[in-house]
Parts: structure tokens; C-alpha cells; sequence
């Protein structure tokens, strides 16, 4: 199958009127020419279909409301769709074990165990190759056997390991903390201030356990092959440590020398398509745009919203020295890179004809994508019937 008149992102540059060629699910043929016969797209961008390596998506599609629990067929097949219609082919669902979670709560090790083994089992049955996230709270010492035990079923493909304890990493600025708590729960200013006292006292933990559990969790992913990561990096001597541990990536540094230090030791930093598509943090810290400005962004991820993917994409691909192909490297291949996956994030022969197709107009947009040769999302903006000239061939 031949997708003819497309500008191809490729890896160094973008090629106007373009052309590939699709054969059992691989990238057969670039041609940096049109090619008169197949599917005409009309001159849409394609892309590398994305690879998102942390959104937070499935644990709201699960309890989209307070107590209100949704089944995994539902929340997963919802979240596969929107998936699709952002032009991600690989996303890495992010689920988390965290202190101070009752026993199925959402966060809870019994909820998160659970929630794992129902996406592992389901995700054959997706559009869009799902990958499991374990994002790690090194205060929660009765989860690294959990985990342990998720690592050996081979039911994880990236752990990152967090502190969400106020006073440090994301939450380092308590009075915004504060502020942004008190907006979201829709309580005083006095009761979140209440509440955060109480999460500090509760998680607070003794140094030499925190270093105990990271090194667990470290040694489970090098013996396993799983990928680990750090977050919420705040500090030059957290971003050290994370670096001594094993890390090989730095998600969402919260400050420019976190992630300078990070960049110097040899991680990949990872920040939010959100971040990057509005200009700054949520959370007032480091900015995807000045990371980006400064060489210290090297992956671009959904965080919680994956239609931020391509937005964030065509912003910085005004400002980047290598315009939309070096942008696009960030959800392409500088992740697949990241997370030892060599069978995509690149258009080239003989990888996995992962594609999202771009249409800029009034809505620049995801018009269509596809996975292993099929398409698996069109919103009908393009007409993907074959020419004439190659019915009559």
C-alpha cells in the first residue's frame, strides 16, 4: 500500500510531497517524491506516530468521580480512543502506589496491584499498544514487594520512583500547595493548610529507609530490564542520586538545575505536553519552554492530557534549531530511545508503520493514525480510497 503526497517528518528533516509505502505492518519504501498511485493525503503532515511514556489518564477513566468506580473494559477502551485521536500509538499508562491510601483506594497497593494485572490482560485487545507505568512512592515501604512481585510477572515495562511528600519536589512551594489544594478539594484555605500538616507527619520517613527502598526498587529493574526513571527531581543532589541509583530518566525536573545536573549525568529529561503547550507549570515550576530554550528537553509526555501531545509539538517547533522534525523527535524517537523500544519513533524502513497524519487548517489536528499498518483513528478529513489509476493497475 502506497500513502502518497505527504510531508514526512523524518528524523533530520521534512520532506514536502512525499510518499510511503506500507507492507505488513512495516515501513517498506520512503520516497521523498510523489508517487502516483494509492491513497492521496492531500498534502497532511506525517509523523511518527507518538510514544507517550507518562499519562495519568487511566486512574480518572477508572473513578471519574469521587467513589465512583468504573469496569477496566469500560475506562480502558474510552481511554484507547482518545489515545488514537491524539496520534499516540504507544502510551505507558501511569498508575500509582502511594502512601496514605486505604486498601482499595485509588493509590492503594491492593487498587494499583489490581488495576496493573486488569490493563496487562486487556491491552492485546487495544488500538493503541498499551505499556504499564508503576510510578513508585519511596515512602510506601509495603509496596516494593508488591512491586517485586508485578516486576518478576513481567506485568511492568517503566517504574518511576516519587515523593509527593509538600515541602519538596513538585510540592516544594507549600503556600501554592496550599492555595492550588484548597481550589481542587474546594475547602478553606485553613483546611488544606490542615491537611498538608497532616501528609508531611504521615510521610515523613527516616533517610537511610528512603535510600533502602530506592535501592530495592533500583536493583528489581536492573535484574528485570525495566526501565526506571526518576520524578519530580528538585535539587542538584536529587538529581545526583537518582543518576547513582540507576535512573536513566528524569521526568518533569521542577527546576533548571535539577535538570542541568540531570542532562550532565547522561538521563533523558521528560517534561509535560501541557507545560510546554501553555508556557508554565501548573505548579509554578520549571517551564517545558525554558528547559526546551536552554537543550535541557529531550521527551515530551501527555501528563493528563494527550491531545497537548501535538500542540506542544507545533509550538516548539517555531523555536527549535531543528524546526518540526527536531519537535518531533521529542514524542517520536527521543522516547523510543529512552525506553529501549528500536521498532519505532522513526520514519524508516523496516520499523512499525506507527503513523499520525496532521492536518493544519483552523484545527491543526490528528486527522488520522495508525498502528502497524492499520488505521486505527480518522476523524474523515481524509479520504483514504485508493486512485482510480491503481484500481485499474
Amino acid at each position: 500500500m502506497w500513502l502518497s503526497n505527504l510531508s514526512l517528518v523524518l528524523p533530520d528533516r521534512v520532506v514536502s510531497n512525499g510518499s510511503l509505502r506500507i507492507e505488513n505492518g512495516l515501513i517498506a519504501d520512503v520516497s521523498e517524491t510523489s508517487n502516483q498511485a494509492g491513497f492521496d493525503c492531500k498534502g497532511a503532515i506525517v509523523m511518527p506516530g507518538f510514544i507517550d511514556m507518562h499519562g495519568d489518564m487511566i486512574e480518572i477513566e477508572l473513578e471519574p468521580r469521587a467513589r465512583v468506580d468504573f469496569p477496566m473494559e469500560i475506562a480502558l477502551s474510552h481511554l484507547d480512543a482518545r489515545l488514537a485521536a491524539s496520534g499516540i500509538t504507544t502510551a505507558y499508562s501511569a498508575v500509582s502506589f502511594s502512601r496514605g491510601a486505604a486498601n482499595g483506594e485509588r493509590r492503594s497497593f491492593e487498587h494499583t496491584s489490581r488495576t496493573i494485572r486488569a490493563l496487562h490482560a486487556l491491552r492485546g485487545h487495544c488500538s493503541v499498544d498499551h505499556k504499564i507505568h508503576a510510578r513508585f512512592d519511596i515512602t510506601f515501604d509495603n509496596a516494593v514487594e508488591v512491586l517485586a512481585d508485578l516486576i518478576r510477572d513481567e506485568q511492568v515495562d517503566l517504574v518511576s520512583v516519587m515523593d509527593h511528600t509538600p515541602g519538596q519536589g513538585q510540592y516544594r512551594d507549600i503556600e501554592r500547595h496550599i492555595t492550588l489544594l484548597a481550589a481542587r478539594e474546594g475547602v478553606t484555605e485553613t483546611q488544606a493548610r490542615q491537611i498538608v500538616t497532616t501528609r508531611i507527619a504521615e510521610r515523613t520517613r527516616p533517610q537511610e529507609i528512603i535510600l533502602g527502598n530506592l535501592q530495592s526498587v533500583s536493583q528489581l529493574c536492573k535484574n528485570h530490564g525495566v526501565a526506571l526513571a526518576s520524578h519530580d527531581d528538585d535539587t542538584r543532589e536529587k538529581a545526583h542520586l537518582m543518576a547513582d541509583i540507576g535512573a536513566m530518566i528524569s521526568e518533569f525536573p521542577v527546576t533548571f538545575d535539577a535538570a542541568e545536573i540531570a542532562v550532565e549525568r547522561g538521563m533523558m529529561t521528560a517534561m509535560g505536553a501541557p507545560n510546554a503547550m501553555r508556557g508554565q507549570s501548573y505548579s509554578g515550576n520549571l517551564s517545558a519552554r525554558d528547559a526546551h530554550a536552554n537543550g535541557l528537553l529531550d521527551i515530551l509526555a501527555s501528563d493528563y492530557h494527550p491531545a497537548a501531545m501535538l500542540s506542544a509539538v507545533m509550538t516548539l517547533a517555531e523555536t527549535d534549531p531543528n524546526g518540526l522534525a527536531g519537535a518531533t523527535a521529542l514524542v517520536t524517537s527521543n522516547p523510543a530511545k529512552a525506553l529501549g523500544l528500536p521498532d519505532r519513533g522513526r520514519i524508516e524502513v523496516g520499523l512499525k508503520a506507527d503513523l499520525a497524519f496532521v492536518d493544519q487548517g483552523p484545527l491543526t489536528r490528528v486527522s488520522a493514525t495508525m498502528r502497524d499498518g492499520a488505521f486505527v483513528h480518522t476523524c474523515g478529513k481524509l479520504d483514504f480510497s485508493p486512485r482510480e489509476e491503481l484500481l485499474s493497475a
